[in-house]
């Protein structure tokens, strides 16, 4: 998500092309983060062309404003969710709707959030902090078992049920409050070598961090069905574009998108649009990022 100083948002040529974006029109970011490709969409809709940018994250929405300030009233920003989007537009339909479902680099490098075991900070990971569970609350209070079947659900971790055993051991002692100390607790209780074969190793806490954050953000829940509500706001011709960054997101992008061809929708991606070797070597943050696309039109899929 996002443009900020040391971000470049991720897919953003792929985007702009498959949302066919033109001057004038309604375009939605659903997820504005810090703004990067919400200016893109505003600067190819010029001189007319409008924006509705929500984002979860009230601190992340009042960055995008100063960001995208120049482009004036054509841009609308409000703190709310993706899911909101319908309810958002009222009678309004858009001509295009983009979903970055990941986390902005200004949340994943600011400690002080607890996303990212890369700098010590408090175990937060809420992208709304105004209320909800942190994910400190998960690891000290979820019985064990609930805590391995979260583990290996959202982070597909096989290893789940040693690191809830080494987590709740872990508490017994003393609770469990900062990143650093969780990272530490999961790399203690997995094995230190990589799979052989595996071309690139993941660090022993990715998977449980990414399943923490997955569960504290709900990040899942109700993602089919508002993909489908939001496919009904589009205009005729109208399209959405979704990136997700993790497997569990991508599956159901596109088992919705799927089902969505077969009451009218055109598939615009046979297969997700993936970063060029490139953008990864250049932004090695998009390297698990998938494009999808869909149309209300019967255009031919790329």
């Amino acid at each position: 998500m996002g443009s900020d100083a040391g971000h470049v948002s991720v897919l953003l040529a792929e985007t702009l092309e498959l949302l066919a974006v033109r001057p004038g029109g309604l375009w939605v970011d659903g997820t504005v983060g810090l703004g990067g490709h919400a200016a893109a969409l505003l600067r190819a809709s010029a001189p007319d062309g409008r924006l509705l940018g929500l984002d979860r994250d009230a601190e992340t929405i009042e960055r995008a404003r100063a960001a995208l300030v120049d482009f004036g009233d054509r841009a609308r920003l409000e703190t709310g969710d993706y899911r909101e989007i319908p309810a958002r537009l009222g009678d309004e339909r858009a001509d295009g709707v983009l979903l970055d479902l990941g986390i902005s680099s200004a949340q994943l490098d600011d400690p002080e959030r607890g996303f990212s075991f890369q700098a010590d900070g408090p175990l937060d990971m809420r992208m709304d902090r105004r209320d909800g569970e942190t994910a400190a609350d998960l690891v000290n209070h979820l019985p064990e078992k609930e805590l391995a079947d979260l583990i290996y659900a959202y982070g597909e971790e096989r290893r789940s049920r040693s690191i809830a055993r080494a987590i709740v051991r872990a508490r017994e002692r003393a609770p469990i409050r900062t990143t650093a100390e969780l990272e530490e607790i999961v790399r203690r209780a997995t094995p230190r070598r990589a799979p052989r074969g595996a071309r690139r190793a993941l660090h022993p806490a990715t998977r449980t961090f990414q399943a923490l954050r997955i569960h504290v953000n709900q990040e899942l829940e109700g993602l089919g069905e508002a993909l489908e509500q939001i496919a009904g706001c589009l205009a005729p011709g109208g399209r959405m574009a979704v990136i997700a960054f993790h497997s569990l997101e991508d599956r159901a992008v596109k088992l919705t998108f799927r089902e969505l061809s077969r009451r009218g929708h055109r598939l615009l991606t046979k297969k997700p649009v993936r970063p060029s070797e490139t953008e990864t070597r250049e932004n090695p943050r998009s390297r698990s990022a998938r494009l999808r696309a869909l149309a209300m039109n019967g255009e031919e899929a790329a």
